[in-house]
């Protein structure tokens, strides 16, 4: 029997996760058998079954975005996840657990297990958290920064190998966490072409205007999408375009500010906000847009993580609107136009010139595609993700069974 898997997750349900869920998917199809803990999303169930994954879920609690809300939250998901740990160990030993932050609070638990039966443990490294208190709090007390750096670091010397989501955290595994390279594995979260491709657009989604622009994803304090409404301030009333819709997937922490934001500036009929969306309506916006946008402003946390948005817009053959951070570029190459961080003028600007410039648009999209198919996909990364449970458990290449 093949060995099983958990995978902890704190601030995302699974499936909605892309990158847990193309894991679980990969581990599944090679074999091995995987049970999840995460939090529940609307109308979860606290267990189901999906395509042999098994899905462990507790209510979340998000008490606020204060740092002492902070604590809490990942002091009650640390607890919560135990429990719903130990309620999946009843179907059996974990010869694995994952751990997918952020928080950094997860290695007591891994390191339980581990004593007790042996377990290993794979830290998959999704974000910085000392740099997303930085991003969050730029002159916030020194101290709970201080702490957060010490939670990973101890996190990276408890896992027997990390996942590092691109090669600026790999550096980071390697300084800050002390790991040694070969213990050090960069899995990209690249997107699933078998289901992010353009398909028919969707006139109606416009709204009655020639351009359509979209962003997709977290609506949080360091995610940049307050710029996305200032920037369709200055496209609609001071540079006087009419013809470009924004529409705006996804919610976060600043949704609620985000909309009062947008009606304040009188912007009601120019910028939608979907909130979360099912994929049918991702698919149908994405293949009717024009533009991509990728507001992540730079800060210590955003300048060297990996924008999944940015990817997605790349597979439906999208040109990208970003500022110019370093990882950023490396994700987008010259499918991307960059602008000077944080200037809500010029990233206005940019949209309306590439909206222009239909000839630039369709050369940029085309290499967008490119670059994904032939780098970036889920599919190039998934061997680099099974070798490391190869190499943790010390096994050869397992054998894959047909996907259905």
């Amino acid at each position: 029997m093949r060995p099983r898997i958990l995978i902890i997750v704190q601030n995302l349900p699974v499936p909605f996760d892309r990158r847990v869920w193309l894991e679980c998917q990969a581990l599944t199809t090679a074999g091995y058998r995987v049970a999840v803990v995460c939090p529940k999303g609307k109308g979860d169930p606290a267990y189901q079954v999906i395509d042999g994954v098994e899905l462990y879920k507790y209510r979340p609690y998000a008490p606020g975005g204060s740092k002492v809300s902070f604590i809490a939250e990942y002091a009650y998901s640390f607890l919560a996840t135990a429990w719903a740990a130990l309620k999946a160990r009843r179907s059996g030993r974990f010869a694995v657990i994952q751990a997918c932050n952020p928080p950094d609070v997860f290695w007591p638990l891994a390191l339980a297990f581990r004593a007790l039966e042996g377990t290993r443990f794979v830290f998959d490294h999704h974000d910085l958290c000392p740099e997303l208190f930085q991003s969050r709090f730029p002159s916030g007390p020194k101290l709970p920064h201080k702490g957060l750096l010490a939670l990973e670091r101890r996190t990276h010397q408890a896992a027997d190998h990390v996942i590092a989501t691109n090669d600026s955290y790999r550096e980071i595994a390697m300084t800050r966490g002390g790991k040694r390279a070969e213990d050090v594995t960069v899995v990209r979260t690249g997107p699933d072409l078998r289901r992010l491709q353009s398909g028919e657009a969707d006139p109606e989604l416009r709204r009655g205007r020639r351009f359509l622009v979209a962003y997709i994803g977290v609506m949080g304090p360091q995610d940049g999408v307050d710029i996305v409404v200032r920037a369709a301030d200055i496209v609609v009333n001071q540079l006087g375009r009419d013809d470009i819709a924004f529409t705006l997937i996804g919610s976060g922490d600043c949704f609620d500010d985000l909309v009062a934001l947008r009606d304040e500036l009188g912007l009601a009929g120019h910028v939608e906000f979907t909130g979360r969306a099912p994929d049918e309506l991702v698919m149908r916006i994405m293949s009717t847009s024009h533009v991509g946008l990728s507001p992540d402003p730079k800060n210590p946390l955003n300048d060297v993580s990996t924008m999944n948005k940015t990817m997605e817009y790349m597979a439906f053959e999208l040109p990208v609107v970003a500022f110019d951070l370093r990882e950023t570029r490396v994700s987008a190459g010259d499918a991307a136009v960059y602008v000077q961080p944080n200037d809500e003028r010029q990233y206005a600007e940019a949209i309306v010139a590439l909206l222009d410039d239909e000839q630039r648009r369709a050369l940029m999209g085309k290499l967008a595609r490119e670059r994904v198919e032939q780098e970036l996909a889920w599919s190039h990364q998934e061997s680099a993700y099974l070798g490391v449970y190869q190499r943790v458990l010390g096994e050869g290449k397992p054998r894959k069974r047909a996907r259905a």
